[in-house]
């Protein structure tokens, strides 16, 4: 009797505990069916030296995912790995993407100068789910590629090495390099015979009124739209963006967010009422800046201008609190008050 109950007890135990594995399997591969990633060669037979061209493609099925917001994150290649070389990295390309799918794709090129077969390992890409966090990673089919060596034929001799061959000097191989030397002394002399005797001299510089930090933010997010710097650095773009704002923030309302991360500078802004009612637009626009510096998301243009004018609009929002404090106080003495109560 007592072998029954022991094994009922255990029976019960294998339920419940394959019963709590089931939903985080599922959660972790609930985007493999809709994710699909591939990494092509264009040749697997090289000689040493000669590159390989290798194709990542990443295809989200956007039909099947309607309302979430995901961002796909491509391997992190080292420059080197297994007698493998990387040679060049092109951007991420989204052409052929519609309303059904979006596309990425990218070409990596490898190369070897060690003789033998050689594996481009499984790679890994992630997709982030930027509505609830969650993500999930898949790997590509392992590549191989076989290096060989030149063909020597061995039924010849060895030749002999050739002696050393003198050359004889020629002035007219070198009249470019004397020539740019004349020119330079020439510049030189000029220089200092004329221009630098009429050295103008130095104005005295007028400094303008003093720029509130509303007026220097504006100012700095205006000319950030003009230079448009996400089509060569998207990193570099949301470093200054995310610059401008804290800097902003620590000028007029005395918080210290250049020393801050994303989760201090959202809780130190509570007591700011005015920048405490814009808190979900300042913590997207954070949010998206750290993933695309630290986690080397690929942004869409659509979302780099998003960014920036709720940026604009954030500071916009607080120009009245800054207005405001330049007022006078209902209970200030004021003539003209006490005439017309």
């Amino acid at each position: 009797m007592r072998i029954k109950q022991k094994i009922f007890v255990y029976t019960l135990l294998g339920c419940l505990l394959t019963a709590g594995r089931l939903p985080a399997q599922e959660e972790q591969g609930k985007y493999q069916d809709y994710f699909k990633v591939h990494a092509k060669a264009d040749t697997t037979q090289i000689r040493i030296g000669e590159p390989v061209k290798i194709e990542l493609s990443a295809k989200v099925m956007l039909y099947a995912l309607k309302g979430a917001n995901i961002k796909v994150v491509f391997p992190n290649l080292p420059d080197s790995l297994n007698h493998l070389e990387i040679v060049n990295r092109t951007p991420l390309d989204t052409a052929g993407s519609d309303a059904q799918q979006k596309l990425f794709k990218q070409v990596v090129t490898v190369t070897s100068f060690d003789s033998g077969r050689w594996e481009m390992p499984p790679m890994k890409f992630e997709v982030f789910s930027v509505t609830d966090g969650s993500y999930d990673s898949v790997f590509t089919e392992p590549i191989y590629i076989d290096v060989n060596t030149v063909a020597v034929d061995t039924t010849k001799a060895f030749k002999p090495i050739k002696p050393l061959r003198s050359v004889t000097l020629n002035m007219l191989d070198y009249w470019p390099y004397l020539l740019g030397a004349v020119l330079l002394i020439a510049l030189i002399v000029l220089y200092f015979v004329f221009w630098h005797k009429r050295k103008p001299a130095l104005r005295p510089i007028v400094q303008g009124p003093r720029k509130s930090p509303y007026e220097i933010a504006m100012r700095q997010l205006e000319q950030l739209g003009k230079e448009k710097p996400w089509n060569t650095d998207v990193k570099l773009y949301y470093t200054q963006l995310t610059d401008i704002i804290r800097q902003y923030f620590e000028q007029q309302f005395h918080i210290a967010a250049l020393e801050q991360t994303t989760a201090e500078l959202l809780h130190n802004i509570k007591p700011v009422t005015v920048l405490n009612q814009q808190r979900d637009k300042l913590q997207s626009i954070l949010t998206l800046a750290d993933l695309a510096k630290f986690a080397k998301l690929q942004p869409s243009p659509l979302e780099h201008e998003e960014c920036l004018q709720k940026a604009i609009a954030l500071v916009a929002w607080t120009k009245p609190a800054v207005a405001a404090a330049t007022e006078p106080q209902p209970n200030s003495t004021n003539p003209s008050t006490k005439h017309e109560s």
